[in-house]
């Protein structure tokens, strides 16, 4: 290119600039764009070649034409980033519009029928609802637990049945008999305590497991909810009328819920809970092996070993516990039968709640 004067380059640069405009008005797809920024504002465009103009002029002129061709790039830099992200926003969209599926034949199809929350879920949640309205928070632990969480700490011996290969899941982890799938959601109760100071109002739901056979009240892995009440004050009359709250607020007035004396090793004195049973209305089925009732679960007042082997004194803070299986409440509320459809994941039985 031959040497330029100033006037020269000037009148240059306005029509490179009037070329790039006119040019970016015609442009409808990324790669023109590309490659008129190629032509025009790229280390070989355009404005680059007029650029290298400027060693022949003198300091003053440099000066002069410098400033023109560094506002030049700078307004065409910004009308090139407008249509290019106009040119992205338009591709992006086809983009879109091409990969886009028609599922409005699934609204046709009658036979869909969407998959249902399970009922023993169902159930849970609705437990946690009422317990959180009587003032409990809920609390989870880990499924696998050690030997003392899940009985040392809760008072139960070494010759306890409970403890025994027959009756508990352990696990070829660590010392032997030392892991276990929990067999109760108790566990979870000396977590809390050794984690927080009292007063302590939690119920804890979740899934359990037991070397039980199977049959129509029982199966292998079930589901408990327990609660906990550690405060100053506490007696067992307040046990019987959270029981007796919760059996309301679940089964409604026509249930009727008893306590009778029992034992458990971390409560003292200890109780069993039972409601008439849902299926024979309390004259006597298979389902009640003709009792008449059900039981629920245990309750009782905190054992003091329990207080003190998590670090809490019996003669200040006192409180009760209880717990039963979420599988059972389900069967006697909806008058299931058999507790083993509740395994089977059938629609049309799931359908039904």
């Amino acid at each position: 290119m031959p040497q330029l004067s100033l006037k020269e380059i000037i009148e240059r640069i306005d029509e490179a600039k009037s070329r790039f405009a006119s040019s970016l008005e015609r442009i409808n797809d990324l790669e023109q764009l590309r490659e008129l920024e190629s032509d025009v504002l790229s280390k070989k465009g355009t404005l680059a070649l007029l650029n290298r103009q400027l060693g022949s002029l003198d300091l003053e002129s440099r000066q002069a034409a410098g400033a023109v061709i560094n506002q030049a790039r700078a307004e065409m830099r910004s009308d090139f980033e407008r249509v290019e992200s106009g040119l992205l926003v338009n591709a992006r969209a086809a983009e879109l519009e091409s990969e886009k599926l028609d599922i409005s034949e699934m609204v046709e199809d009658w036979t869909f029928q969407a998959g249902r929350i399970h009922l023993i879920t169902a159930t849970r949640h609705e437990l946690e609802d009422i317990f959180v309205g009587m003032g409990f928070t809920v609390e989870e632990g880990p499924e696998v637990e050690t030997e003392w969480h899940n009985f040392e700490a809760l008072n139960i011996p070494p010759y306890h049945p409970a403890r025994a290969g027959q009756d508990s899941f352990y696990l070829k982890f660590g010392a032997p008999e030392s892991m276990l799938l929990r067999t109760h959601t108790s566990p979870v109760q000396i977590r809390v305590m050794m984690r927080q100071k009292p007063p302590i109002y939690a119920v804890v739901p979740g899934r359990v497991y037991r070397r039980d056979t199977a049959d129509a009240r029982h199966t292998p892995a079930f589901h408990q909810i327990e609660g906990l009440v550690v405060d100053k004050g506490i007696s067992f009359a307040n046990l019987a009328g959270t029981i007796e709250e919760f059996t309301k607020a679940i089964f409604g007035p026509n249930i009727v819920a008893r306590l009778r004396p029992g034992y458990f090793p971390f409560t003292e004195p200890s109780a069993e809970f039972e409601v008439t049973c849902s299926i024979c209305g309390g004259t006597g089925c298979r389902t009640c092996s003709g009792t008449g009732w059900i039981e629920l679960g245990g309750c009782g007042m905190v054992d003091p070993n329990v207080f003190m082997a998590v670090g809490l004194d019996p003669e200040e803070w006192s409180g009760f516990a209880f717990g039963f299986g979420i599988d059972r409440l389900a069967q006697m509320r909806y008058s299931i039968s058999d507790m083993r459809v509740l395994l089977d994941n059938d629609v049309r039985f799931l359908r039904q709640f």
